[in-house]
């Protein structure tokens, strides 16, 4: 009993250490707005746009934990607006917004290429 409790605390602790950890995001009052910065476990930037009245507002850009840009997104007090991308797979897709709804969705592959358009 002594050895499973002994195994069970030791597998919990390397569970614990392999989590990544937690960085809070940074806000900064920019004029009117507040520019926020989200994070990785690993440091890297997660995300970065800016907020208006508590609502998202302007673009937002998305990043893995790599550094590399996943997605830019644009807000208008807090509802989807004008033109998404999204770097996926070797491919790029463009989604348009109207009124908070999907208008229409191009995807691009790295080849340049139409791949779909809806």
């Amino acid at each position: 009993m002594k050895n499973i409790t002994l195994t069970l605390a030791l597998l919990f602790s390397v569970v614990l250490f392999a989590q990544e950890q937690k960085i809070e995001p940074i806000f900064e009052k920019q004029d009117n707005m507040v520019k926020a910065t989200y994070f990785h476990g690993n440091g890297e930037v997660a995300q970065t746009g800016f907020y208006l009245d508590g609502k998202l507002q302007g673009e937002w850009v998305s990043y893995d934990k790599e550094g590399k840009k996943t997605a830019i997104a644009n807000y208008d007090q807090g509802k989807k607006a004008g033109k998404w991308f999204f770097w996926s797979d070797g491919k790029l897709s463009e989604v348009d917004y109207t009124d908070n709804r999907i208008a229409n969705v191009t995807t691009w592959s790295s080849e340049s290429q139409l791949v779909k358009n809806k």
